[in-house]
């Protein structure tokens, strides 16, 4: 180490332990400017890639810090999004607290109580937990959490892109702030990510009530070679054959996009040389962790895995990403990618895509990440289902709570910020008219309907903002758990005849246990696809589709395509750059077809709005509307839509009224039933529709 690297700032101890237990010669770039931006106190967003050194750019500094002044129960909390990460980070985390003499726990659902009470007598420096098992021990009566964090010093959360704008984002951020109400520490605020598009809002959310100056750690990428291959194959078959050939002697990841398509490529992959493993959340976790271990363990291997291995869990050195189709995001496809390169080869992603569609998206995640673009993280600030949970959870937490109270700790959240003290009222006194809450010396306390409605299993529905669909739990004869089916799958299920994948093997239904929620089965020598929900529309960003618009326009080659690709492009381009050069037609005197690529929220509020202006019958779709009705010209069309474009179109009775009644009544949230009409409406519009981004389409009429 140089005289000039922030590592001289640790302890000696530190210093010495880094060299000798790991071996190190140098810090990275990112671990040298986050040792000095958190040696010098600063909450920060570190980005890097995946396996970039994000971890221990904030562990070391940190671990400096509390060992020069060891706290008094326990000093920071690590947050990782899914129990998966935590597990896998454990080791890791472990050797750095041993290495100075500090310790860490692991504390979620599947830690055991006697470990948790052992570690309840003799807190460890550092926590290890998820965002709903640190509500459960806020809400529990037997963890005294305001003499457990009352030393708290630092906070990191791990893959914080994942959390930051979703439900689960700002559950955490409200419950984080409920317990540094246990410390008068200033806490410092750390969260790892991979690359964003909007870094600075990011921390803004971060940074909560903390009164400390805050920075982006994100030093220029080093130079990589990435190789990007994109195959196109007319079948699943032909695509499982065709990677089997190419992951031969290889470690290799193969995404897909959904646990059905996952259950069908692994099948398919099977006996052809290579050893196949499964991985999505509904296969069994002993078979997760067994697949994890014997990838790591062997070199010719393939994981089918959904997003489930997008984050940075690891599993060992990676040869080869592949890709079935596309995902619907380039920080998707970047996260994936990053997951190879680790050891100086090419960080690469082989698409095997089987029709035009996955191709064009794919070629423009591609082109997108060339130019250096990649999705900004789209923070709510009038989350009305966490604000519900969060009040219900203090009211659970301190046994009665006043109005006030509740304003005042919740009102600091920045997924909250928007929401105006008298709309508050209005949202508590609907939750006393239904029985949710009930008032009592002017205290908030749990009502009847929070019972009737959440109270089964002691409330362990409180504890989580995303709900799970009813699974049946799958066996096998001798009692092996093989995974999970979703309650209406299994629903069309006939005992000694239905058959299934899950796991990548076909299995025969032999008894359905509706009361214990639990399936027993034998292996078949054939399977039928599980068809698992997903009732959501296929959305593209307006970013992509316009990518694919400019992609569709132009004449350029694509390098990284194969032959089939290339010709399936060469007639795509062919067939399509009349929608280009002229977006709109009118197959007849009352329809008009617009190839807007304006992506799928954009499109659908157009159609909403074109619907309640003038009655038209709308369809959408991610790149176009197509329009039928009386009165439907040129000059109507051209009126219509630019009165639909004003945000003041939207805010009136009329059109709420309107969304109201003919917005799609989607579930997004379990508490979304207990919210008032208004603003339940308010949830649906936000995952369906994109009001200023009918600003957009002024660049194209």
């Amino acid at each position: 180490m140089t005289s000039t690297s922030s590592f001289t700032r640790f302890p000696e101890r530190l210093q010495a332990a880094i060299v000798a237990r790991l071996g190190w010669s140098s810090l990275r770039p990112v671990q040298e400017l986050a040792a000095q931006a958190l040696l010098d106190g600063c909450n920060a967003i570190i980005l890097a890639p995946t396996a970039g050194g994000k971890t221990e750019a904030s562990m070391f500094p940190l671990l400096a810090q509390l060992m020069e002044q060891e706290p008094i129960g326990v000093g920071m909390i690590y947050i990782a999004p899914i129990k998966a990460l935590l597990n896998n980070q454990a080791d890791r985390m472990g050797l750095y607290c041993e290495m100075v003499g500090l310790s860490r726990f692991l504390w979620h659902g599947d830690v055991k109580a006697a470990q948790k009470k052992a570690f309840l007598r003799q807190p460890a420096t550092v926590l290890m937990t998820t965002p709903e098992s640190l509500e459960v021990m806020l809400m529990s009566a037997k963890i005294p959490h305001a003499q457990l964090f009352a030393d708290l010093r630092a906070i990191v959360i791990d893959e914080v892109h994942a959390l930051a704008g979703s439900d689960r984002g700002a559950h955490l951020m409200s419950v984080l702030e409920r317990a540094l109400a246990c410390t008068p520490n200033d806490v410092q605020r750390i969260g790892l990510s991979a690359t964003v598009g909007n870094p600075e809002q990011m921390l803004d959310w971060l940074q909560g009530t903390s009164q400390r100056s805050a920075q982006i750690i994100s030093p220029p990428p080093a130079p990589t070679r990435k190789e990007i291959q994109i195959i196109y194959k007319d079948s699943t078959l032909e695509i499982a054959r065709s990677a089997s050939v190419v992951a031969q002697q290889q470690k290799s990841l193969f995404f897909c996009q959904s646990r059905a398509l996952a259950e069908v490529i692994a099948i398919q992959m099977q006996n052809q040389g290579i050893d196949v493993f499964i991985h999505h959340s509904s296969v069994a976790l002993e078979e997760r962790t067994l697949a994890e271990e014997r990838f790591q363990q062997g070199r010719n291997n393939c994981i089918v895995c959904t997003s489930t291995l997008e984050l940075g869990i690891d599993v060992g050195d990676l040869d080869r990403v592949f890709q079935a189709n596309a995902p619907d995001t380039v920080s998707a496809f970047l996260q994936r990618l990053g997951r190879t390169g680790r050891r100086g080869g090419a960080a690469n992603t082989t698409f095997f895509v089987d029709h035009p569609a996955a191709l064009l998206q794919a070629i423009a995640l591609v082109e997108l990440a060339r130019q250096g673009w990649v999705e900004a993280v789209t923070l709510s600030q009038r989350n009305w289902p966490v604000l519900l949970q969060q009040v219900l959870a203090l009211t659970m937490q301190f046994g009665a709570v006043s109005p006030a109270d509740c304003w005042r700790q919740l009102s600091s959240v920045a997924d909250f910020a928007g929401i105006e003290r008298a709309e508050f009222d209005r949202f508590l006194r609907h939750l006393l008219d239904t029985d949710y809450l009930h008032i009592t010396e002017g205290l908030l306390v749990i009502g009847t309907e929070t019972e009737k409605v959440f109270g089964r299993k002691n409330f362990m529905a409180l504890y989580a903002v995303f709900s799970s669909p009813q699974q049946y739990e799958v066996y096998t004869h001798t009692g092996q758990a093989i995974g999970s089916l979703e309650e209406k799958f299994v629903d069309a299920l006939t005992p000694d005849i239905s058959s299934f994948l899950l796991s990548g093997r076909a299995w025969v239904t032999q008894t359905i246990d509706r009361d214990q929620h639990r399936l027993e089965v034998k292996p078949a020598p054939h399977g039928q696809r599980p068809k698992w929900g997903g009732f959501l529309p296929h959305f593209l960003s307006w970013e992509i589709c316009q990518e694919i618009a400019k992609l569709l326009h132009s004449s350029q080659e694509i390098a990284y395509l194969d032959p089939n690709a290339q010709q399936s492009l060469a007639n795509c381009r062919s067939e399509q750059r009349q929608t280009i050069v002229e977006p709109i037609a009118w197959p007849s005197d009352q329809q008009v077809i617009w190839w807007t690529y304006a992506g799928g929220k954009i499109n659908r509020t157009l159609k909403y709005g074109l619907e309640h202006y003038w009655g038209w019958q709308v369809s959408a779709n991610n790149f176009q509307v197509t329009i039928s009705g009386e009165h439907l010209t040129p000059v109507t069309l051209a009126e219509a839509i630019a009165q639909v474009i004003q945000p003041e179109f939207w805010s009136t009775a009329e059109s709420q009224d309107f969304l109201l009644q003919h917005l799609p009544n989607y579930r997004f949230s379990k508490f979304q039933q207990a919210l008032p009409k208004q603003y339940a409406l308010e949830v649906v519009q936000s995952h369906l529709l994109d009001i200023p981004g009918l600003q957009k389409l002024t660049l194209l009429v």
